[in-house]
């Protein structure tokens, strides 16, 4: 299933007064869960992805038996929906320095050690970081001149997981979709990427979550970025250093992952900062990061001066 958050307000609302509606992209269409629920006469269906996620499997099984019979007044065409992020995560995890060709360049040209990490490198990004296909990346030119991108695999939480074995690891996923880990690389602050990493925006997540058993091999999974349609990534999830199995493991081994926090499991090589000479981002290009089954999360880079 293809879960999806578009607004319904017109272009220009502020954030705070746009009114958000999940939807189930299928067979071309958008259907609408809310108004879906309200024709079956199904009460107590949660109609945001974050309380679909929360209320458990048997919620998703109720949604999936209520799009057997999808009348017309459910549905929307697709370039009628304003796409938002799926969800707004209580955490998102990045992962840094989980593809050995980025542990490579980043050693070359940022600075980061050249030995492969023995364990996953955690960061985190806040929720005021995360935006939405086709929202703008904010590029500040008194903050930064080192605007970077960075397409990662996205795994999202379904169910409480502390303490969980990489065997058991799998059981606790959603599902997956796209992160754009923007990074100003100049706003490292005595090595610590928070600031360079959680600024307003710098969390592009979307288009779309795609619940796991439609990703049935997630550790084998094309992705990759253009900006202004030329590539600059493409690999595959299958070079990861630390697979999400590990990670789950790892991150749980101290901190309790709740449904619908998001993992970023790293990104591969062709970063800006490692080409020759380097390259970034300026307002007026346009980033698309695109995984194989998921989609494209595109954004518009704007000047926020």
């Amino acid at each position: 299933m293809r879960l999806i958050t578009y607004a319904t307000t017109a272009a220009g609302t502020p954030p705070e007064g746009e009114r958000l509606r999940l939807g189930v992209e299928a067979d071309g269409r958008v259907v609408d869960v809310a108004d879906l629920a309200a024709h079956h006469g199904t009460t107590g269906l949660p109609t945001d992805l974050l309380g679909l996620i929360q209320a458990g499997p048997q919620a998703l099984e109720t949604l999936r038996g209520l799009l057997a019979d999808v009348p017309a007044s459910a549905t929307r065409a697709p370039d009628a929906v304003a796409l938002r992020a799926p969800l707004r995560p209580g955490k998102v995890i990045g992962v840094g320095l989980n593809y050995v060709e980025h542990v490579a360049e980043s050693s070359r040209s940022l600075d980061t050690a050249k030995e492969l990490p023995d364990r996953p490198v955690l960061f985190g990004k806040p929720a005021t970081a995360v935006t939405g296909s086709g929202q703008p990346i904010l590029h500040n030119g008194d903050l930064t001149r080192q605007l970077d991108w960075e397409c990662e695999l996205a795994v999202v939480i379904g169910r409480k997981a502390f303490r969980v074995s990489e065997e058991d690891a799998w059981g606790h996923i959603f599902g997956y979709s796209i992160m754009n880990d923007i990074s100003a690389r100049d706003q490292r602050r005595s090595g610590q990427w928070f600031f360079s990493k959680g600024q307003d925006s710098y969390c592009p997540f979307g288009p779309a979550v795609v619940t796991a058993d439609e990703v049935p091999e997630p550790l084998n999974l094309d992705l990759s970025l253009t900006v202004n349609g030329e590539i600059r990534q493409k690999s595959n999830t299958r070079h990861m250093l630390f697979a999400i199995p590990r990670l789950i493991a790892d991150i749980s081994s101290g901190m309790t992952l709740e449904p619908g926090d998001v993992i970023s499991t790293g990104s591969p090589s062709g970063v800006g900062a490692a080409m020759v000479p380097p390259q970034f981002l300026v307002p007026g290009d346009v980033v698309e990061a695109t995984v194989q089954g998921i989609g494209t999360l595109t954004n518009p880079v704007v000047d926020a001066r």
